[in-house]
């Protein structure tokens, strides 16, 4: 019974790290509602200091936008249409945004409470409701008549606007979106269209792994071996918040021969995969990975080994932390102090584990 106390524990933090994802409040009539959607209506306002203005400029790069995820965009509510996408964009931002207990307020694009700059409130409503989705992109500057002097750009709401569209141009809302309504084949069908750049494929593949989808384990273990590393590295990592368990061989061997830039996110993948299938198998190639002297692969090794408390890593990892009795976190190598941290972490594991058998 303690043994499933533990894992249920693990399980719970491993699945709490992507909660940010396809939220599961959703009523089963919610959920086939919004991966059905096709047509939205796209609603975009923009205030300034002295009311309201022409959105037009924001409005354009919406629906563009909208467009790439292969969405149907309608502008006018008597048009038909399945959920209404809202963006708000103002030079000084009024809503106070989400509380500090909020799902997502840990997350860079969640709104801010203290930002009171320019901003842009993205939210969506399904049948008249608003959901609990919430995003906002900001500039870099909170005063808008400050910084239009400093770029002697003249019109501060201009210049303030201006900067919220190259936000609205860089921020990959459709995709987030997409991921949120669950629509798993419109994220494909632009992973696998070669005019994506790579750097949103990275992205992409992040969404994958948030979604859990099984679907998406061909592309990930072509992109694991595929020539972008970066690809590469979030392959690997997305592939252990799927975790099928028939994936562990792969990863096992790209932690141990593969490119030496790829093996810390393989180690890492092996991590959530060992943890989540309570699969000890990977202890013993963990622990050889052990002896390497690349320490961000050392590091994830020891995390993974935490993940996964086992008595064969006691002894090991107790002569790790030995060799790193006199790093201190101000004078000492940032690598080593986070490998002391991951440590002495995950020793405190082992031993809770077999304390509670």
């Amino acid at each position: 019974m303690k043994q499933v106390i533990v894992w249920s524990v693990v399980l719970v933090i491993l699945l709490a790290a992507t909660s940010w994802a396809r939220r599961e409040s959703f009523t089963p009539e919610q959920k086939a509602e919004l991966e059905k959607v096709d047509r939205v209506l796209v609603e975009v306002i923009a205030l300034s200091d002295k009311g309201s203005i022409d959105p037009g400029a924001l409005s354009d790069v919406v629906i563009k936008r909208m467009k790439e995820l292969s969405y149907t965009v309608a502008t006018d509510p008597s048009q038909a249409h399945d959920v209404v996408f809202k963006v708000k964009c103002e030079q000084r931002k009024t809503w106070e945004g989400t509380t500090n207990m909020g799902s997502d307020a840990d997350q860079p694009d969640s709104p801010a409470r203290v930002w009171k700059g320019p901003a842009c409130q993205l939210s969506y409503l399904l049948d008249g409701k608003k959901m609990g989705w919430r995003k906002e992109v900001r500039t870099e500057f909170v005063d808008a008549q400050q910084a239009a002097d400093a770029a002697k750009a003249g019109d501060p709401t201009a210049y303030a606007m201006s900067k919220l569209k190259e936000r609205l141009e860089d921020y990959d809302f459709p995709a987030l979106l997409t991921a949120e309504w669950g629509q798993e084949d419109r994220l494909f069908k632009l992973y696998d269209d070669p005019a994506t750049p790579p750097a949103r494929k990275v992205k992409l593949i992040g969404l994958f792994g948030h979604l859990f989808s099984t679907k998406a384990v061909p592309r990930l273990l072509a992109g694991l071996n595929g020539d972008d590393v970066e690809i590469a590295k979030a392959s690997a990592l997305a592939l252990g918040n799927i975790g099928q368990k028939d994936t562990i061989p792969t990863l096992v061997q790209t932690m141990k021969n593969g490119r030496p830039e790829l093996r810390p996110s393989a180690a890492k993948a092996l991590g959530v995969l060992g943890a989540l299938h309570g699969d000890f198998t990977i202890v013993d190639p963990l622990l050889e990975t052990l002896k390497t002297d690349d320490v961000v692969l050392k590091t994830e090794v020891v995390w993974a080994l935490g993940k996964l408390p086992d008595r064969r890593a006691h002894e090991p990892l107790l002569a790790l932390q030995k060799s790193l009795y006199q790093v201190r976190e101000n004078d000492a190598d940032p690598k080593l102090v986070k490998l002391k941290e991951a440590v002495n972490w995950s020793i405190k594991q082992i031993d809770t584990w077999e304390y509670l058998q």
